[in-house]
């Protein structure tokens, strides 16, 4: 290997034309291209904690069951038929992360969400899931989206 000498310009990359620099990537005249807000980095981090919490079907489930009414312990294990142990590490999961909130009634407690932000959260996750999943069962070509109004339909 040849000695590099701390005076040589580093090598160029391939040129591929229009990607290489800012100045060359144009958009089309119809698309208006610009940046979203930035969000502060710690807000970022915690929304990415907030969606690995939720990021388990059993713990989907369960905030899904809080939607609806509190629940203690046993509610959830039976309305889930899953074991006690698991659906309270998983409720201290959702604990730790803000999502449910826990309240002693005598020998119990009683679970709730924190706010209606986080049902919406997992609700609709779980809506777009079944979307896809109805749309693969139909196949391919069941979806389409209008070129008029960008409005998406399903065919039969």
């Amino acid at each position: 290997m040849p000695a590099i000498s701390p005076d040589a310009e580093p090598a160029q990359p391939s040129a591929r034309p229009g990607l290489d620099r800012a100045e060359d990537h144009v958009h089309s005249p119809d698309r208006a291209a610009r940046p979203a807000p930035q969000r502060d980095q710690q807000v970022l981090v915690e929304a990415g904690e907030l969606l690995r919490a939720l990021a388990a079907p059993v713990r989907i489930a369960i905030v899904l069951q809080l939607r609806t009414a509190e629940r203690c312990v046993h509610e959830l294990v039976d309305a889930l038929d899953v074991a006690q142990p698991l659906i309270s590490q998983h409720l201290r999961v959702l604990k730790s992360a803000g999502v449910v909130h826990g309240e002693r009634h005598g020998r119990e407690v009683v679970y709730r969400l924190v706010d209606e932000h986080l049902a919406h959260i997992v609700v609709d996750a779980v809506a777009h899931a079944e979307e896809i999943s109805g749309a693969r069962s139909r196949g391919p070509a069941a979806r389409s989206i209008e070129p008029d109004g960008g409005q998406e339909t399903e065919t039969a």
